[in-house]
């Protein structure tokens, strides 16, 4: 359904996004996956036509959409990152007001915002001003504005940050409801690892503009096949500790979200015993420690070096 071929995107001298290839086929959720400053937005943008690329190209159903973007713009919702409603206006009034500038017939236009408000929960708000909105809400009804006009293509540019966990779950549902119902595509993106893994059938890996691992949620984790993380729960994290495991050669990356540490080896060493000892000499008490098999995240720490919310 979408296609992106070499494209390239460059700022004086440096490559916001270098030789990217990818695809959505109709139906799919797939995830774009990469931590601040990796390229995700400025290729969303070439995506959605926004921005010109510098090179490549961008295809939908095998045809160029970069000097005649209106087929594409016909069938694409995109939810931003940032909330694009206008806060004056009642939840009913912004849906009316974006509906006309897709140029939706008046009686189509009434129609679809009764089923946008059932789709996403605010039947029961459509005539409050969305300055009076919770966070979630706002979120909710950004998603809405991109449903009005039935697309076949949703882009959702991080949907559920610094909402509720109860309107964050809300959207995910909403998410796998549209795919599932409706077959409709979607391109993810998402700063919390879960939330991909919870709604996409494959997942693309970016880092300093390009892709750099693509694949199943499987086959990506099989990148790290040879490794087995081991899960430490301490009292009190202290620096001398995490030096001293840093310095380890076995070591091969280290994450930290106190009380927790996450760290990870060859499956062939033993390392508890060096953590250990470790410990004992910084003064370190280790309340558990499991070893587990390697997660999303630990692929994505190994590949790119940071953890997904630096």
């Amino acid at each position: 359904m979408l296609e992106v071929v070499e494209l390239k995107k460059q700022y004086k001298n440096k490559y916001a996004v270098n030789n990217v290839n990818l695809y959505l086929e109709k139906g799919e959720t797939v995830g774009l996956l990469g931590p601040n400053g990796a390229g995700k937005s400025t290729m969303i943008s070439m995506i959605s036509s926004l921005i010109s690329p510098t090179s490549g190209d961008v295809r939908v159903y095998n045809e160029s959409i970069l000097k005649a973007p209106k087929k594409l713009r016909e069938i694409l919702g995109v939810v931003p990152q940032e909330i694009a409603l206008y806060m004056e206006l009642t939840a009913r009034e912004n849906l009316e007001f974006f509906g006309r500038i897709h140029r939706i017939p008046k009686v189509d236009l009434k129609k679809r915002i009764e089923e946008v408000l059932e789709i996403i929960g605010l039947k029961d708000r459509e005539k409050d001003l969305v300055k009076t909105f919770s966070g979630g809400m706002k979120r909710r009804l950004n998603i809405g504005v991109a449903l009005l006009h039935e697309p076949e293509l949703i882009i959702m540019d991080e949907p559920t940050v610094g909402i509720d966990p109860q309107s964050r779950n809300y959207i995910l549902e909403t998410v796998k409801r549209l795919n599932s119902e409706k077959n409709m595509t979607v391109l993810y993106t998402s700063h919390y690892m879960e939330e991909v893994e919870y709604l996409c059938d494959r997942i693309y890996i970016m880092d300093h503009g390009e892709i750099i691992a693509a694949g199943s949620k499987e086959e990506i984790k099989c990148i790290l096949s040879a490794e087995q993380t081991i899960l430490i729960k301490v009292d009190l994290v202290k620096g001398e500790f995490i030096q001293q495991l840093e310095n380890n050669p076995s070591i091969k990356n280290i994450s930290i979200q106190e009380p927790n540490i996450s760290i990870i080896v060859p499956k062939q060493v033993n390392i508890l015993k060096d953590v250990f000892k470790i410990a004992e000499e910084t003064g370190t008490v280790i309340t558990s420690a499991n070893v587990e098999t390697p997660s999303l995240e630990d692929v994505f720490l190994h590949l790119t070096g940071r953890q997904l919310r630096d």
